[in-house]
């Protein structure tokens, strides 16, 4: 059976938000077309990937000559996006392996999601997982100055939780933080 394939081609909005307090967030892709509304939960270092190599796409479809892709250097100030997410937040599914692709007969960034495969460990010899098809795939197709907007205001997401340690670069959960210094280190 073809997976259910949940396809944004130029959304309305796509943005990685989260719900929770930092130490404690949940973070999710969310794309919007008119009335419709999926978000799949991701992991935060998924959201920091995601948006690392966004950019690096874009710096190199930038370094092309003459740029032909007309790719911004910045964010176009009228794509800046730092609402917080639609409600409901309703997950969809859980991402396992995420794709990223450049469609240049569009000029898009092309953005894919896939659930997390569960297997069961029995089953694990026997399977061809090359062959195996999500239940279903998040397909996001987004310009290069919504992709530009997308990767800056992921990584101010992600760089939004708990501060982290000077000292023993663990985030710090309150104000009266105890370094957690390595074993054997005086």
């Amino acid at each position: 059976m073809p997976p259910l394939v949940h396809g944004f081609d130029w959304p309305d909005r796509f943005v990685v938000g989260t719900v929770g307090e930092p130490g404690a967030r949940t973070f999710f892709l969310q794309a919007r077309s008119g009335k419709q509304l999926v978000s799949v939960a991701i992991e935060k270092e998924q959201s920091a990937a995601l948006a690392e190599k966004i950019e690096e796409v874009l710096d190199e479809l930038m370094a092309e000559d003459g740029n032909p892709f007309s790719v911004p250097a910045l964010t176009p100030a009228g794509l800046v996006d730092n609402d917080p997410l639609e409600q409901p937040v309703e997950e969809q599914f859980r991402a396992g392996a995420m794709s990223l692709g450049w469609d240049p007969s569009t000029a898009q960034v092309v953005i894919e999601a896939f659930p997390v495969l569960v297997v069961d460990p029995e089953e694990l010899e026997t399977l061809d997982l090359a062959e195996m098809e999500p239940e279903e795939v998040l397909l996001v197709r987004i310009p290069v100055g919504s992709a530009r907007a997308f990767s800056k205001r992921t990584r101010e997401v992600v760089g939004a939780g708990r501060p982290i340690c000077p000292l023993c670069s663990v985030p710090m959960d309150s104000d009266d933080h105890v370094c957690e210094l390595p074993e054997g280190f005086r």
